[in-house]
């Protein structure tokens, strides 16, 4: 089965990739078509699309689910989604949050100095943020060049459910008046 997944709700941006081989990656979350037009040839050759879905940066995360719902009506695909926390292997992902605060597994939100990280291994653009305190707390961080920081869309296509809604974790900020 030709599969189609991506993910755009961290900092570096559109990850994606198709279960027949190739990977692409853009800097911006908005740059997504760019890489999917690089990896696929045929768009009918595809039978499945599958999207990260959260946490992460609110309009990243909108921008990704937009193209992938829009991508599988028109191809008349099946459409899956899993937490962005999925697509990362070798430790456990701590997502840069913003606000001084990181996504991690629950998925949860939390202050990085309220994690127990004493001997855990952290990946992730969290991890890399944050990386002194977290070393000052007993943590391991690989090397900022090592890949292991960076979502691997292929890992979604393993935790994916027929649930693709966005998974935010905290309120927006954005309030009706």
């Amino acid at each position: 089965m030709t599969i189609l997944a991506f993910d755009t709700a961290t900092t570096f941006g559109a990850v994606a990739a198709v279960t027949t081989g190739g990977r692409a990656r853009r800097p911006k979350a908005g740059d997504l078509l760019a890489a999917v037009d690089e990896l696929v040839g045929d768009p009918g050759e595809l039978e499945a699309i599958v999207v990260g879905r959260g946490p992460g940066s609110f309009t990243s995360i909108r921008i990704g689910l937009a193209m992938a719902q829009t991508l599988a009506d028109t191809l008349g695909v099946p459409l899956r989604g899993a937490s962005t926390l999925d697509a990362f292997a070798g430790g456990m992902p701590v997502l840069d949050a913003r606000r001084n605060e990181v996504f991690t597994v629950g998925p949860t939100v939390a202050r990085p100095e309220d994690l127990d990280v004493q001997g855990q291994t952290l990946v992730g653009d969290g991890a890399l943020r944050y990386r002194s305190l977290f070393e000052e707390r007993g943590a391991a961080i690989p090397p900022d060049d090592d890949e292991r920081h960076v979502p691997d869309p292929l890992r979604l296509v393993d935790s994916a459910t027929d649930d693709y809604t966005p998974l935010y974790v905290r309120d927006p900020d954005a309030k009706p008046q």
